[in-house]
């Protein structure tokens, strides 16, 4: 077989007891038209037997393995730094990728300006293939959680336009490897969610861009791994959008961000209320004093990890002016009823 003219990928996936979601995941991978790639599975401790699974079905995968459960950020890392290719694209273990998924993104990236270090394909639901998780990665809300453009819409193709997007959600993106070695990885304090927004407002201010690659399609069962509304998602949303304020955020948006947080608050108390949003989900599972001690938690250990953040702030390689970030981050910006009143 002639060899692939695109250059060598890395699809980097951790997992964590994924044997549900695992076979067909990687049976997917094996079907891929474009065939120049290699799959590195980090697992973080897993007790289903989902790694003998592997090893037996799918003998080329590259296999890292933890004692315990590291975090996201730290399996993506590891992933990372075992890689071979141009190209890393970070998967979670509870996807499905289109046969053309890799070729289209890869073949994308290949097409792409120097300056372009992040690629964001057309990410559906596994439940309804039609509705849409996200199209051209996140936007911004101005209290720092990120939400997937487009979320929950029907796809009718409205978003199919390649074009400069804010940033990928690392469910499913690819980033150029150099990129990666100049910014540096997904920070592993984070532990899970936010992360991705995390490196990719890092990157925009090191003067790298991203673009969405609607042809490039996987799909994503939402929260498989870690739940969706659970205890410890919600305490580290709740912790990790401030680090992401904190950390990337100019200090006028920062002086602002008391009110974006209690404002998102206060709709999603309407929200609980009129059983709206993920807030009254979260709710019919768990007691309002268990909201509370979670949101008190979160900002208990935000709070204890300033220090560390304002030293990453000062260190994050600036390329572009303030005002051209402040303007990118406008222009990618979700509402706060938004982020309160969609699951």
């Amino acid at each position: 077989m002639k060899p692939d003219s695109l250059p060598l990928a890395s699809v980097v996936i951790p997992t964590l007891n994924g044997m549900k979601f695992l076979p067909a995941c990687l049976s997917s991978l094996q079907d891929q038209t474009f065939k120049e790639f290699e799959v590195i599975i980090v697992d973080n401790g897993s007790t289903d037997n989902s790694i003998d699974f592997i090893r037996h079905n799918f003998p080329q995968t590259v296999i890292i393995e933890n004692k315990k459960n590291m975090g996201f950020a730290h399996a993506n890392n590891q992933g990372i730094r075992a890689a071979r290719g141009k190209y890393i694209a970070t998967l979670n273990n509870d996807t499905e990728a289109d046969r053309e998924w890799l070729r289209n993104l890869v073949g994308a990236a290949e097409n792409s300006d120097d300056d372009v270090g992040m690629w964001a394909p057309k990410i559906l639901s596994s439940q309804n293939r039609k509705e849409i998780d996200s199209v051209g990665g996140l936007l911004i809300c101005r209290d720092g959680i990120a939400k997937g453009r487009g979320r929950l819409e029907i796809d009718t193709g409205q978003y199919d336009t390649i074009r400069e997007i804010l940033l990928p959600s690392a469910c499913c993106a690819l980033y150029r490897k150099k990129m990666l070695d100049e910014t540096g990885y997904f920070d592993r304090d984070f532990f899970a969610y936010c992360e991705d927004t995390d490196l990719g407002l890092r990157a925009l201010q090191a003067g790298w861009k991203a673009i969405s690659v609607p042809t490039s399609i996987v799909y994503h069962y939402y929260s498989g791994t870690g739940g969706v509304y659970s205890n410890t998602k919600a305490f580290l949303v709740e912790r990790n959008h401030l680090w992401v304020a904190w950390k990337s955020f100019p200090v006028t948006w920062n002086i602002m961000l008391p009110f974006y947080v209690i404002l998102r608050y206060v709709i999603q108390l309407y929200g609980t209320l009129s059983n709206r949003g993920s807030a009254a989900r979260f709710v019919k599972d768990h007691s309002l004093r268990d909201v509370l001690v979670t949101i008190i938690k979160a900002y208990g250990a935000a709070i204890k990890g300033l220090p560390s953040i304002r030293q990453k702030r000062s260190r994050i390689k600036r390329k572009i002016t303030r005002t051209d970030f402040v303007n990118m981050l406008k222009k990618h910006q979700i509402t706060a009823k938004d982020i309160a009143l969609i699951d």
